[in-house]
């Protein structure tokens, strides 16, 4: 009698253990990865970063139900750079890469340890939907680096209803075919948001764990805001402010409430799927905002190592691991968010990658750390580099070198070189190391390339107060 109760036990304890594994996906145990980067937004253009005048609830929700980082950074001042170093997981200078992809800055190099292509080798479904601008070509594009799947454009902008740069210049692609002009009169926010929906869909549906970069083109120019269509295709020209009947904060408040509307679509999909719980939903910038941006307490814009130009929001949510509606000033940049997702993924995390994984900071499980981060840029004629030390940034602007505490002073408005020049003295010898290491290394990969930045930090004696502008001379499109 007692065997046969034996046996009916292990009968049923079997059943329930199919049963189970049925129910659950092989991503069960691993988790699903959204990571949504916006173009060009101020670091003050979300309602959780003190926006009055753009209305964000979605993204706003994911501060509320995870983190909000107050002191995390860009790798570059402009869109390629930045995407480079999420793409490689390491300083984008390593690949001669300063600027934007095109003329003299060469397609992001491709390697077998890029974040999609660690996290493809481990089982996940990738895709990037979206913005690329890290190399022209199909044989330069997402998938030659490991996405399996994309849908979007690899310049670095296009006109958001007719998906081009010009009569001659179609930049729409699925995968490795031109889809131009099938989409004509959709709205390129939409897009994403749609063919974001539908990787996450059929990733569910084939029981895979996924990696899906959404990486929005909004709010960067041309500003065309949801149901204002341009008048003719190709009309996608940057607008200025000295332009008349230009573009106004309202029609980028429009863009930037149209992608937070997408993010909600996304959210929702999650949900619908069950897949909340075991899903990672992370929210970036690529750099600092565009002239019709608002950066609130930061100084200066886009194409600067200034604050203003390399500080951006960042929001993330994990179930289960981070607390909700938390608030971190552990210091960050986005090449930590490579390292960060490939050991979230229980993938092998390269040895040469540069970032931290900053999950178990964020998690409560390890203390924060202070950092040591580098910035160059020689874009627009004007040579910029800066450090990030602990508390402690010094920026070489031209021939000025000033010297901040920006936990104390995060507008940069209170120069201290003139009493800290032991801060000078450590921190510069530290940024000319940085570029020799990372111009040897650029130079080494490309046999008689010039690295992009020329040599070590220049820069004068030091200078109180004035800022940085946007220099002159021409300047890549971006």
């Amino acid at each position: 009698m007692r065997r046969v109760i034996f046996i009916i036990t292990v009968c049923i304890l079997a059943a329930v253990g199919v049963a189970s594994l049925r129910s659950q996906s092989p991503a069960a145990g691993r988790p699903n990865i959204v990571l949504i980067m916006s173009d060009d937004m101020g670091y003050g253009d979300l309602s959780s970063y003190g926006a009055t005048d753009i209305k964000t609830p979605n993204l706003d929700s994911l501060a509320r139900d995870g983190v909000k980082l107050t002191d995390f950074y860009a790798n570059g001042v402009l869109c390629s750079p930045t995407r480079a170093g999420l793409i490689n997981g390491r300083y984008q200078q390593r690949y001669l890469i300063d600027s934007v992809v095109g003329g003299t800055t060469p397609p992001l190099k491709i390697t077998v340890s890029s974040l999609p292509q660690s996290l493809k080798n481990s089982g996940y479904a990738t895709g990037l939907i979206g913005k690329w601008h890290l190399g022209s070509t199909v044989d330069t594009g997402p998938r030659a680096h490991g996405f399996e799947y994309f849908f979007g454009f690899l310049g670095s902008h296009i006109d958001f209803y007719h998906h081009n740069r010009g009569p001659a210049a179609p930049d729409l692609w699925e995968n490795d075919a031109s889809v131009y002009p099938q989409f004509d009169g959709e709205y390129m926010t939409d897009l994403i948001t749609d063919r974001s929906i539908r990787f996450i869909q059929q990733s569910a549906a084939a029981q895979r764990p996924f990696f899906v970069d959404v990486a929005y083109n909004a709010p960067h120019w041309p500003y065309q805001p949801p149901g204002k269509p341009s008048p003719a295709p190709g009309t996608g020209a940057q607008q200025l402010p000295q332009q008349d009947n230009t573009a106004t904060r309202a029609d980028y408040g429009a863009m930037v409430e149209a992608v937070d509307q997408g993010v909600g679509k996304i959210l929702q999909t999650l949900e619908r799927l069950g897949l909340t719980n075991n899903t990672i939903v992370i929210f970036t910038n690529d750099n600092g905002g565009e002239w019709l941006s608002n950066g609130g307490p930061l100084f200066n814009r886009k194409w600067t190592v200034w604050e203003g130009g390399i500080r951006v929001p960042m929001l993330m949510r994990w179930p289960g691991h981070i607390r909700p509606g938390s608030v971190s000033d552990q210091v960050g940049i986005t090449m930590d968010l490579s390292t960060s997702i490939i050991a979230a993924a229980g993938a092998t995390v390269p040895s040469n990658y540069d970032g931290i994984n900053i999950f178990p900071i964020l998690e409560g499980r390890a203390p924060k750390v202070d950092r040591t981060l580098y910035w160059r840029t020689d874009v627009g004629n004007r040579s910029m580099r800066a450090i990030r030390n602990g508390d402690w940034k010094l920026v070489v602007d031209g021939n000025h070198v000033f010297v901040f505490n920006v936990r104390q002073d995060v507008g940069e408005r209170n120069d201290l070189t003139y009493q800290r020049t032991d801060i000078a003295n450590r921190l510069r010898p530290m940024l000319a190391r940085w570029e020799q290491e990372v111009n040897a290394e650029a130079s080494g990969g490309n046999p008689g390339a010039a690295p992009a930045g020329r040599g070590a930090a220049r820069g004068g004696g030091a200078v109180r107060g004035g800022g940085a502008v946007r220099g002159g001379g021409a300047a890549p499109i971006d």
